[in-house]
């Protein structure tokens, strides 16, 4: 192995305490770039002490310290925006100029919880309202769990983090997060940056490591909330360690992109284009089953194949690439070899995927059986599939044949047909001529059925974050 040893942060520093180690390839070169230690059960709990001491202190302070917190983080994000944003591409493989708007996402994420901050509150009861409540009063106000773990993906390391951690702050808890391999070096960059602009030790840990450090963080009984975005069966796994405390979590999905026959064709093509295969597919609303009304199927798939063929693959240091490599060799073997099981049930490329190392080009098929893995499962790459269907009741069928749920589109000029979609369609959230990757962070954002429980964004993010006291009293 080569490259530098990657440690846990704990308490405002490094803290190497041995271990085995990970080797992380850059998905580019193939080249090792660090080497992740794993971090075990002792020293994980180690981290949950350190920042529940922090959240003893942390829980007394007004609402506007933890904004002035959240502020100052934002700054030094935007100082030091460039070198997140690099580590970011070279340990993901995300193209240089998308991994510098996600930079400039999670400050602007920031600041929106620091603004949220001041306007946390309660209400007072109506305890009138029944006889026996005469004579009392009653209000709520909000209070923190106390210590989030927070176990983070790799397809967005810095959004994906500060969208849990920056609502964690605002709601008065402290954090201990636990990156993905692949996010690890931008998670500590955060931390550190904070920490030196003025955030307390403790208030932000960073323990590293893969699947066991995941386990050990949210079976840990100092954790009060474990929050996770990533895979199903992966937090299938984390929720059966956590237990009884609350889980938040976004999972997997399947997204459908609806297209009636009264839609923009060619803003519909390109949208859903752009929401299949930039980023390599690699969103959890990345739009994988494309379902077209029978008589604009033919020119939906001429066009969508033609505004995926315009889409720029190529290296990820390449200011103008829009789809570079996957995260690793795996998972681009991965999407191609559930193409292969497409192809061998009777599916047709309308536009063939190619695969070089680690990049995937994006591939569309059409005429797929209902039997293939790109139906049934999540491809998380560069690939999608397009079927027709006759009527309004039969896309909901298709669209909901799936065990996810997490967000949706239909392309339509009907208000009624969007209506009758926003009551039938089995997703958290839906668009109607916006693709499915398509996301503000204002919105409550989750799932239904096995795409997850709870809700992210920014004011929902810091409810799912803070409990809810009563207190009542006999005047």
């Amino acid at each position: 192995m080569s490259g530098a040893r990657v440690t846990s942060y704990i308490g405002g520093a490094f803290v190497d305490h041995g271990g085995s180690e990970i080797e992380l390839l850059n998905p580019q070169t193939g080249t090792s770039t660090v080497r992740i230690v794993e971090t075990g059960a002792a020293d994980i709990a180690r981290a949950v002490m350190d920042a529940r001491g922090t959240f003893a202190a942390a829980r007394l302070w007004p609402l506007h310290r933890r904004s002035e917190l959240l502020k100052a983080a934002a700054e030094a994000l935007t100082d030091d925006a460039e070198r997140v944003a690099a580590l970011i591409s070279e340990d993901v493989g995300k193209p240089i100029r998308v991994a510098r708007v996600e930079v400039r996402r999670a400050v602007e994420f920031i600041h929106a919880c620091a603004s949220a901050a001041l306007t946390i509150g309660g209400e007072v009861l109506p305890l009138d309202s029944v006889p026996n409540g005469v004579g009392h009063f009653g209000f709520t106000r909000s209070a923190p769990f106390g210590v989030v773990g927070a176990i983070t993906p790799f397809n967005a390391p810095a959004n994906l983090l500060i969208q849990k951690v920056a609502p964690a702050i605002a709601a008065g808890n402290s954090v201990v997060v636990k990156p993905a391999l692949s996010g690890t070096r931008a998670a500590l960059a955060m931390a550190d940056l904070f920490h030196k602009a003025g955030w307390p030790a403790g208030l932000f840990n960073v323990v590293t490591g893969d699947r066991e450090a995941a386990l050990a963080l949210a079976a840990d009984d100092g954790v009060d909330v474990v929050s996770f975005t990533g895979g199903t069966l992966a937090g299938q796994a984390l929720v059966r360690a956590a237990g009884i405390k609350k889980f938040v979590a976004e999972l997997g999905s399947n997204a459908a992109n609806i297209v009636m026959a009264d839609a923009d064709i060619d803003d519909a093509a390109k949208k859903i284009a752009a929401a299949g295969f930039e980023a390599s597919g690699q969103q959890c609303i990345s739009a994988q089953r494309v379902l077209v009304e029978r008589p604009v199927f033919d020119e939906f798939v001429e066009k969508f194949a033609a505004a995926a063929s315009r889409i720029k693959v190529g290296p990820a240091s390449d200011p103008t690439t829009d789809i570079g490599p996957m995260v690793h060799r795996a998972a681009a073997d991965r999407v191609m070899e559930m193409c292969r099981d497409a192809v061998e049930r009777g599916g047709r490329y309308a536009l063939e995927p190619r695969q070089d190392g680690c990049t995937v080009s994006p591939g569309i098929l059409v005429d797929l059986s209902f039997e293939a893995r790109l139906w049934r499962e999540e491809v998380f790459g560069p690939i999608a599939v397009v079927v027709p269907f006759e009527s309004v009741d039969e896309a909901l069928r298709l669209a909901n044949d799936s065990p996810f749920g997490l967000q949706g589109a239909v392309f339509t000029k009907s208000i009624a047909t969007a209506m009758r979609f926003s009551s039938d369609f089995d997703v958290g959230s839906l668009w109607i001529n916006e693709a499915s990757r398509f996301r503000l962070d204002m919105y409550p954002f989750g799932g239904m059925k096995q795409s997850g429980t709870g809700r992210e964004g920014v004011r929902y993010a810091i409810e799912e974050l803070s409990q809810i006291k009563f207190t009542g009293m006999l005047l």
